[in-house]
């Protein structure tokens, strides 16, 4: 009976034992993550602001006299001269007044170059003479005025560039300020955006910068800063900045949405890694590590990093992780100090630090 029982105790406490060690191998089994090789490649620090593009000219033009279309000289999207003339309204009556008014001057003219020979003889009085006088420059300025008015009948280009699309035709009554055509200089074309007034040191007049709009997916337009605000705004803290690119193709259009990268510093030698590496919470940002990689297996263990500001999808690791460490950059959600991991790079996005945009 002794060893019946003794035989049943020893089975229960083998059974036991291995059921613990079932369930602690159950309770923390290698989590399949992705990893990269951490290395160490050339970073430059830079600034990103997002901006608009603007005409170095741009208007809506518009007459300042109402009146009816009398004739069109444009198409929509032509490419004028200053000084060119656009559109006339009917301004005949106009110019029947101002042919009446220069022939009253005209005739105040005549009069006082004749009050002016005949006071050599005292045929006519000072007197005659200043009232002449005086009735010419009047006339002279109402013949000035009405010519002011015909030419409001008038449109024509303030300066070059490309006209948009036309907003009116023949024999349509125009009222006063009724915009009729935009007109804008095309080249070059300004990029305005904001920055923190902490970054006022690190810019300056005819420092460089790259500037990508959605419109044209991985190209890269180069300019220099042409202008910074002379205040900074008090409510939002930030200076607005202005820079100028080249556009002879006109491609680039004044509205459209623009990102500005800004280089500034000296190109440092540092450790760089996909941006899904880290992984932030309050006490600081984390990388996880993995240690012993053998067969694709090995422990992950967590080191909090410091970092520089994020490019595209890399950011640069300034302490925490060295180059030929290997670094989780999927599936640290499941991971803690510690735990074994199964690496599986199948399917590892590509991570670029100037990241084109390509529409699906």
């Amino acid at each position: 009976m002794a060893v019946l029982f003794g035989g049943l105790y020893g089975f229960q406490t083998f059974k036991g034992i291995m059921i613990a060690k079932a369930i602690g191998a159950m309770a923390n089994p290698p989590q399949t993550v992705s990893t990269v090789v951490a290395q160490s490649a050339p970073w430059r620090t830079g600034l990103t602001a997002i901006g608009s593009l603007r005409a170095v000219n741009g208007a809506d033009l518009a007459l300042q006299a109402a009146g009816i279309v009398q004739s069109i000289q444009f198409n929509s999207g032509d490419t004028v001269e200053a000084g060119q003339q656009l559109l006339q309204l009917v301004a005949t009556d106009d110019v029947a007044k101002l042919q009446s008014l220069q022939a009253t001057a005209e005739n105040y003219a005549i009069v006082v170059k004749r009050d002016e020979e005949q006071i050599k003889f005292n045929a006519v009085s000072q007197a005659t003479l200043d009232t002449d006088r005086a009735n010419l420059k009047n006339a002279q300025a109402l013949v000035a005025q009405q010519k002011a008015i015909v030419e409001q009948k008038t449109l024509k280009a303030p300066f070059a560039g490309r006209l948009g699309i036309r907003a009116v035709d023949l024999g349509q009554f125009l009222s006063a300020g009724t915009s009729i055509v935009t007109l804008q200089s095309l080249d070059p074309i300004f990029v305005d955006f904001y920055l923190p007034q902490q970054s006022l040191a690190d810019i300056r007049i005819g420092q460089n910068v790259d500037v990508v709009v959605d419109a044209f997916p991985g190209e890269r337009f180069t300019g220099q800063i042409s202008a910074i605000n002379a205040k900074v705004d008090s409510s939002s803290r930030n200076v607005q900045v202005r820079a100028t690119l080249h556009n002879e193709s006109a491609r680039l259009l004044p509205g459209m949405f623009a990102k500005v990268e800004i280089a500034i510093g000296k190109p440092e030698q540092l450790v760089n890694v996909p941006l899904t590496a880290v992984v932030s919470n309050p006490y600081g940002d984390l990388v996880y590590v993995v240690d012993d990689l053998k067969d694709g297996q090995g422990k992950a263990r967590q080191m909090f990093v410091k970092s520089k500001p994020a490019k595209g999808d890399r950011i640069a690791i300034t302490d925490g992780v060295k180059p030929g460490e290997t670094v989780v950059i999927a599936g640290q959600i499941k991971l803690r100090n510690g735990s074994p991991v199964k690496v599986d790079n199948s399917h590892v996005p590509v991570a670029e630090a100037a990241p084109d945009v390509v529409d699906q």
